[in-house]
């Protein structure tokens, strides 16, 4: 007999009034696993063979599902597998920054299809939209070149930028980009670009993309730490993105450290801002990060020194998560490429003890993620192919409520 190989997937629902559901679990599970058969959908789902079926027949006819060739398994009787079709739908991401923005436009799987870059006012979002919008025409554009009807199939533009939101905080930096907090920045985008919009905070976009195509593909409890020019915190806990009352969850760098006499948040310890600041580099460099790496492979001593503080101080926060989230792992990710952050993770470890060291553990308690200037962009545009195509329980709660 055959040895089954284990299948992520959320539970289907045998109801009716469930279909909505059912067709976010199945490409769920294809999202999560590759290509599966008909009957390792309805083996791993809960759902019957004929609802599988039907389902699949669907999405194929949508045009989201395609079958491969025919698989033998032994003696048995061979069986189609069925994997999403990448161009079944497209996604937009934008991250908005202090002092750079990014736009990229992906496919069903992930794929990065297009992408442009502009600079957007930190403290004029009247002026700054009218980039964006420039910016996601440009993008759009890119994308649109030899793929004359794709644009129909774009599920909608999520966008990522730092938070906390709806706040009152006396603070003009550029930290908070407190001047686009109060702005309709959604109804304007989705006004000119005529597409669905979502705002979460950037390190939530982070853990998704890190969900999707990184460190955290198939785990369901993680703690992502986005270590940029702030520091943030996105939750994955169940399997699904939390984001909170207000969609700020996980506004980590918030949190005071230091001397009782000299409380600080940690951002301003411990994230790329704070080293920078101590090297002299300005963050709208466009040779930031190659000046870096110089400083890194050279042992610069303020380098040396600004690991060892913000080290300790992520030990510390490593183990806060850890505490109150009982997570699988926890995944440190930046927007920063090359050496720093490999050197960051050592300087963390070891870890504080902890209760989630548990015997057996199959995931290391701290891994290193993406270290990738388009990593939030990525997270970014996959928020509308998540919200389009994950499973959710509305339907059944709605069924059971009536």
């Amino acid at each position: 007999m055959n040895e089954q190989r284990p299948i992520r997937a959320k539970s289907g629902a045998n109801i009716e009034g469930t279909s909505a559901h059912n067709r976010r679990v199945i490409i769920d599970a294809l999202r999560v696993n590759g290509a599966l058969s008909r009957a390792d959908l309805a083996r791993a789902t809960g759902l019957t063979k004929q609802a599988v079926s039907n389902l699949v027949e669907t999405l194929e006819n949508e045009g989201l599902v395609a079958s491969e060739e025919l698989v033998r398994k032994g003696r048995g009787q061979p069986s189609t597998p069925y994997r999403l079709v990448a161009d079944g739908a497209y996604s937009i991401g934008l991250q908005i920054d202090r002092h750079v923005s990014r736009a990229i436009v992906v496919d069903l799987v992930g794929n990065i299809l297009a992408r442009a870059t502009a600079k957007v006012p930190p403290r004029a979002p009247e002026e700054g939209v009218e980039v964006l919008l420039d910016l996601l025409a440009e993008v759009r554009g890119k994308f649109a070149a030899g793929r004359p009807e794709a644009e129909a199939r774009i599920a909608g533009i999520g966008v990522a930028m730092p938070g906390p939101f709806g706040v009152e905080i006396a603070d003009d930096s550029l930290w908070l980009m407190q001047a686009w907090q109060s702005f309709p920045l959604v109804e304007r985008l989705a006004a000119g670009t005529g597409l669905a919009v979502s705002l979460q905070n950037d390190a939530a976009a982070c853990a998704t993309a890190e969900r999707m195509v990184g460190a955290a593909h198939g785990l369901d409890h993680v703690v992502c730490i986005y270590v940029g020019y702030g520091i943030g915190a996105g939750l994955i806990l169940g399997g699904g993105l939390y984001s909170g009352a207000n969609g700020n969850a996980g506004e980590i760098g918030m949190v005071l450290f230091g001397k009782p006499d000299n409380l600080v948040p940690l951002e301003h310890r411990a994230s790329i801002a704070s080293l920078y600041a101590l090297v002299d580099i300005d963050p709208a460099d466009p040779q930031q990060f190659d000046k870096l790496e110089r400083l890194v492979l050279a042992g610069d001593q303020r380098v040396v020194d600004w690991i060892e503080r913000a080290g300790h101080d992520l030990r510390l926060a490593v183990h806060t998560a850890e505490t109150l989230f009982d997570p699988q792992t926890v995944i440190l990710s930046s927007g920063v490429p090359g050496s720093l952050m490999h050197r960051l993770i050592a300087a963390i470890e070891p870890l504080r003890p902890s209760l989630v060291a548990v015997t057996g553990r199959s995931v290391p308690r701290l891994r290193l993620g993406m270290t990738d200037p388009w990593a939030v962009a990525i997270g970014a545009a996959a928020d509308p192919i998540r919200r389009a195509f994950d499973p959710s329980f509305s339907a059944i709660l709605k069924r059971q409520g009536e």
